[in-house]
Order: structure tokens, then C-alpha cells, then sequence
């Protein structure tokens, strides 16, 4: 990789690391619901000009289900899910699981092909569930029936972006990926309107927590987004992919910098079993075989 692109790819990952930082302060004041609609429909609307000034606007109103269906898939369910997550665990707890995305981006390709993982990817996903076994169980967090749901629901997350992967794979392969993603948040906003209506924000918003969600919103998911996919137009999916290592790590060092949240001695040999485990289930499945495209769709859709 040239210099630049090393800068654009830590950028990503330190943008995406950080939207674990920024949701678990938004939470508690605006529940997951009603801050994820405002990540996405901001977030959706940055795109939308930048698909403005692309002069890709029509492509938008081509396939309105699909892009519905896709935002609730890689966005509404999945963030909602990491949101309510966050109520709970902390934020670095929340980026190390959201690093599964490829473990289950695998068990889902294997079953739509009908194909069978490899030894090494087998051994991939049995390492990262002893990983998460590792911070859960060994973790500061106090081990209860509120702790266990809110890791399945992180787990849950992780699932949900691996299905929109395949589904983007098959539903958007020919179409650009700012429409991508333009269409993706556009959709969750929809998608999440209603239950926003709802159920609104229980405590007064104050100027840092709208901040934080316009963080979040424009540079976390837009930028991510944009910067992303100029990554994989430059090195390729099989370099953009990296940004899969990259992310649990800068999520864990905003939330210990940022939040003080407590780095237990668990979190070092969680995070190295989880890592570890994707280089095991991504590591044949880079270049250009076409397994390697849905996990790096269910990774790259997350504005996290």
C-alpha cells in the first residue's frame, strides 16, 4: 500500500472504531431507537447530497424495496441491536464482538453455496467463540441474564450484517456503492420512522449528546463510507479488508481514553483469540474468490 493509502485505511478504522464511543454516550439519553434513526437519517442525507453532486440521484428511485430491505438488514436492525447492546456492555466490549461480522459473514456463504468451511476456517470460528468466551466470562462486567442478552445481541448484529451482505451481493452487485449506501440509510430511516414516533427520547437532549449523534451521523457512517469505498477502489477488497483488524483496536482505545472505561486482563487475549480467528476464516477467502465479497459486505455496510 502507498502512504496515503495506509492514512485512509487507519482512518476508517479509527472513524468506525469510534461510533462505539459516540453511540454509547447517546444511548443512555436518547434509547437506541430513536438515536439510531437520527444516525441514519442524517447520516442518509450527507450521502444523498454527496449522491447529489455524483448526479446519481436516479438510480436511487430504481429499486426502493431493495434499498428498504437492505437498510433494514445492514443498518435499522443491526445498530439498534448494537445500541441496546451498549445500555449494558461498554463501548469496547461492543467493538471487539462487532469483529464476528466475518465468522458469521462465513457459516451464512457456506450455507446459501452449499459448501463445506475449511478445516482452517472451522478452527477459525471455534477460536473466536473461546474469544468471546475469554471476555465475557472473565470480563469486570458482572456475569447476569442482562450481561448474556446484550452480548447476543451484539452477536445478534453480527449475524444480521453478514445476511445483508449476501443479500447486497446478490440485490446490488452492479450498483454504485455511494447509491449503496445512500440507499441503505435512506431505508433504515424509513424503516425505523414509525417506532422512532413511538417511542421518543424519555430525557432532555443537551448540546453535547446532538454533537455526538452528528459525529456519529457524518463521520462515523458518511465519511466511513466514502473514504471506504475509495479504499477498495485503490487496493482492492482483499487490502480494504484489513480494516476488519484495525477497528476492535481502535475501539478499545477511544472507549479506555475517551469513556475511562476499565481494560481488564481479559480483554487483551479476547481481542487477540477474536482477531485471530478472523485472520483464520478471512485468510482464504481474500482476491478474487467470490466468498471474499460477503464478508467484506457485511463489514464494510456498518457506519460503526
Amino acid at each position: 500500500m502507498a502512504i496515503i493509502d495506509v492514512v485512509m485505511l487507519l482512518g476508517v478504522a479509527a472513524l468506525w472504531g469510534a461510533s462505539f464511543l459516540f453511540m454509547r454516550q447517546a444511548v443512555p439519553v436518547l434509547g437506541p431507537i430513536p438515536m439510531i434513526e437520527a444516525r441514519v437519517l442524517v447520516a442518509g442525507l450527507g450521502l444523498l447530497l454527496v449522491a447529489v453532486l455524483m448526479r446519481r440521484v436516479p438510480d436511487l428511485r430504481r429499486d426502493v424495496r431493495g434499498f428498504l430491505a437492505l437498510g433494514a438488514l445492514m443498518a435499522a436492525v443491526p445498530f439498534t441491536l448494537i445500541a441496546a447492546a451498549e445500555m449494558k456492555i461498554t463501548a469496547s466490549l461492543a467493538a471487539v464482538l462487532n469483529a464476528t461480522t466475518p465468522l458469521f459473514a462465513l457459516l451464512v456463504s457456506s450455507i446459501r453455496q452449499g459448501t463445506r468451511p475449511s478445516r482452517m476456517q472451522l478452527a477459525g470460528v471455534a477460536l473466536g467463540v473461546a474469544g468471546v468466551t475469554v471476555l465475557v466470562g472473565l470480563g469486570p462486567l458482572r456475569l447476569d441474564g442482562m450481561l448474556v442478552l446484550a452480548v447476543l445481541a451484539s452477536l445478534l448484529a453480527s449475524l444480521f450484517y453478514a445476511l445483508g451482505g449476501v443479500y447486497a451481493k446478490v440485490r446490488f452487485r452492479d450498483t454504485h456503492p455511494v447509491v449503496t449506501a445512500t440507499g441503505q440509510q435512506l431505508g433504515a430511516a424509513a424503516c425505523l420512522l414509525l417506532p422512532t414516533l413511538a417511542l421518543p427520547p424519555r430525557h432532555a437532549v443537551t448540546g453535547g449528546i446532538v454533537v455526538a449523534v452528528l459525529v456519529l451521523a457524518l463521520a462515523c457512517t458518511a465519511l466511513g463510507f466514502v473514504v471506504f469505498f475509495q479504499l477498495v477502489k485503490r487496493v482492492g477488497p482483499a487490502g480494504a479488508l484489513t480494516v476488519t483488524f484495525l477497528v476492535p483496536l481502535f475501539g478499545l482505545l477511544w472507549g479506555t481514553v475517551f469513556l475511562g472505561e476499565p481494560l481488564s486482563w481479559s480483554m487483551p487475549p479476547g481481542l487477540l483469540l477474536v482477531l485471530g480467528a478472523v485472520f483464520l476464516v478471512t485468510e482464504r477467502r481474500t482476491g478474487t474468490s467470490p466468498r471474499a465479497r460477503p464478508a467484506l459486505r457485511a463489514r464494510s455496510s456498518r457506519a460503526n
